[in-house]
């Protein structure tokens, strides 16, 4: 499946419990106090419920008893009584575990997603390419909801089976030491086979929670891609692939779900055994005076609060296994060291002119796909560059690494002599505005999303950009204006609509580094036209790299820079090149512009030309530049 395809280029650590505990503690460890509270009120609440069959002891022992019945009653009367007050401690005790619980658990849940978030975030731009956005998304909730379960199933049951099992041997100890190693040795026997038997049966859970996020991730890469299946007839390959993975999921579901069978039949099976067996030797000992009818009560109360407890523990191991089946996958991530990091002395930078030098940068894919190889460059302050060659050749890489989405293999970048890598990641990125061929939207108002990149922006300061980068006449015809939002990743804007929205917001930030990448590429020649002089005016005194395949939209850049195979093979003006022979930027010229106006078979003209261009720009050819340039 592509998922599995995609998960394999990344390597996750070794996740162990430890580190599954050591990853909630950091979400607990500013409540821990509330968890004490916790602690404290629920151990007293369950030794006082093991306190109370004493007193019920007591009860049917005076009953049995004889003796005039007036003390009788008053006896029994002073009995429940005390009762009475234990149950009350008992209410108490879990009053205080629930509200200390509802002050501790919710802000602890909360700290764990965002302390998710944050990690995640920062890991590079490789990380997120070799994942499916809807199954991060899963890993997050499911590691909250984990420690949810979990925390619930410890305060709720493990803690108060442990307590209880204590102090019962303690409190049958003292009855006869016999009926206390029977119950030791049975509760033994019960913990020890739904430990083994869940440890075992944990790597079927495992699979259980691996299928679900190959599910959830499928299911988000096809509602996500629907205008493509649409497009493509993809509706039945898809289904049936769906298809393929929902029954993959059901069958391991079903046999992890048939194992559950089987551990509630044998734990069934020890619960009944236990009462025979117990009250076999109770009459034994109760025939000998060893012990009296009350005994028998407690006993009963005893056992039966047991199976209750011990049978919730299979429920309780069952979900400590899954929750950690589900925080697994996000704690790989946790663990996962983010590829670009900002070293311990990283300063912020500071740009003077904006010179930028780039000194033996190579980089490798993988370190076996070559794509860049001992680039020498300098581009000089408020010089405008363009980054042209064929598809491959390693132009987008040339920025990526410019931003630091990618560390380069070799060689380093400097910023007016500052080395980037040196720098916080942060501060290269607030000095660098990137206009790129598709941009992304968030589904928020139109004004959030030019203000993204100056989110102190006042709205005048929005408008203004906005109408620089002409958003403005077809923002005044939405219904809310600019608090109009724009749907997932700007679905409801066109594609010029999102690539002029992506111009203002550059305009804002108004940085002095700008790169485009393609940035006209989603523009009807009427929009483009309009957008001339704005991005001149956004170029001025700006350090620019421009990435383009249509070359007449760059034949007014100060430098054209030719790359192939991932070397710099030819640099100079539009006219200097054309001038050179055996020029790669001559023959790519020739193919998209002069080689039709000079083919004998084509007898078109310029205007012919241009038209024949935006309808191959519509069908997304971007083969024959529009007669425009910056």
């Amino acid at each position: 499946m592509p998922q599995e395809k995609a998960q394999k280029s990344i390597i996750y650590p070794e996740v162990k419990v430890k580190d599954v505990l050591r990853a909630f503690w950091r979400g607990i460890k500013p409540q821990k106090w509330w968890l004490f509270v916790i602690f404290i009120s629920m151990v007293a609440a369950s030794v006082t419920t093991i306190i109370v069959p004493i007193f019920y002891k007591q009860f049917f022992d005076v009953i049995a008893g004889a003796g005039d019945k007036g003390e009788v009653a008053r006896q029994l009367v002073f009995i429940i009584l005390e009762v009475l007050v234990l149950d009350g401690v008992v209410w108490l005790g879990y009053r205080i575990a629930t509200y200390a619980n509802n002050i501790y658990q919710p802000t602890a849940i909360a700290r764990l997603k965002q302390q998710s978030y944050d990690y995640l975030m920062q890991h590079s731009y490789s990380f997120f390419t070799n994942s499916f956005a809807g199954s991060l998304v899963q890993r997050v909730n499911r590691f909250a909801r984990s420690f949810e379960t979990l925390s619930d199933r410890l305060i709720w049951d493990v803690l108060p089976l442990v307590v209880r099992v204590i102090s019962v041997l303690i409190v049958v100890f003292f009855i006869n030491k016999w009926i206390t190693l029977i119950i030791f040795i049975w509760v033994t026997i019960f913990l020890l086979f739904n430990i083994i038997f869940s440890r075992w049966k944990l790597k079927y859970d495992i699979k259980v929670a691996e299928i679900d996020s190959k599910t959830t991730g499928y299911l988000a890469d096809t509602i996500s891609n629907q205008n493509n299946v649409q497009l493509f007839n993809g509706y039945n390959f898809e289904s049936t692939g769906y298809k393929k993975i929902t029954g993959e999921q059901a069958k391991v579901t079903s046999f992890a779900w048939n194992l559950d069978s089987i551990m509630e039949a044998t734990q069934a099976f020890l619960g009944f055994a236990i009462q025979f067996i117990l009250f076999f030797y109770a009459i034994k000992y109760w025939q000998q005076g060893l012990v009296t009818v009350g005994v028998f009560v407690m006993l009963q109360f005893y056992i039966l609060n047991l199976i209750d407890q011990l049978w919730g523990f299979t429920r309780v191991i069952r979900y400590a296994y899954q929750s950690y089946a589900d925080a697994k996958e996000m704690v790989e991530i946790l663990n996962l060291p983010h590829e670009i990091v900002d070293i311990p002395a990283a300063k912020s930078l500071e740009l003077s002119s904006g010179e930028i030098k780039f000194e033996n940068l190579s980089f490798n894919f993988n370190e076996t796909r070559k794509v860049l190889g001992d680039i020498n460059l300098i581009i000089k302050p408020g010089e405008k560059v363009a980054l042209i060659g064929p598809s491959g050749a390693g132009k987008t890489t040339f920025v990526r690494l410019l931003l630091r989405l990618y560390s380069p293999t070799a060689g380093k970048i400097l910023i007016d002599g500052q080395d980037i890598a040196e720098a916080t990641q942060e501060s290269l990125r607030q000095n660098i505005s990137m206009v790129p061929q598709d941009p992304i939207l968030f589904h928020r108002t139109l004004a959030e999303n030019i203000a993204y990149g100056a989110r102190g922006a006042t709205m005048d300061e929005i408008a203004r950009a906005a109408e620089l980068a002409h958003c403005d006449d077809f923002i005044a015809n939405l219904p809310y204006k600019f608090d109009t939002f724009v749907g997932e990743r700007g679905i409801k804007l066109s594609g010029g609509e999102r690539q002029r929205v992506a111009i203002a917001r550059a305009i804002l930030k108004n940085a002095p580094v700008l790169v485009l990448d393609e940035a006209t590429s989603s523009l009807d020649s009427h929009s483009e036209m309009l957008i001339q002089d704005a991005l001149s005016t956004l170029m001025h005194g700006k350090t620019t790299i421009v990435i383009a395949h249509r070359l007449s939209t760059i034949q007014k850049m100060d430098r054209i820079i030719v790359i192939d195979q991932g070397k710099i093979i030819e640099q100079g003006s539009h006219k200097d090149l054309l001038e050179k022979e055996n020029s790669l930027y001559k023959k790519l010229w020739e193919l998209q512009a002069g080689g039709f106006l000079k083919s004998p078979d084509n007898e078109e003209s310029e205007d012919d030309l241009e038209i024949e261009d935006e309808n191959d720009e519509e069908k997304g050819n971007h083969g024959e530049a529009k007669l425009t340039n910056f």
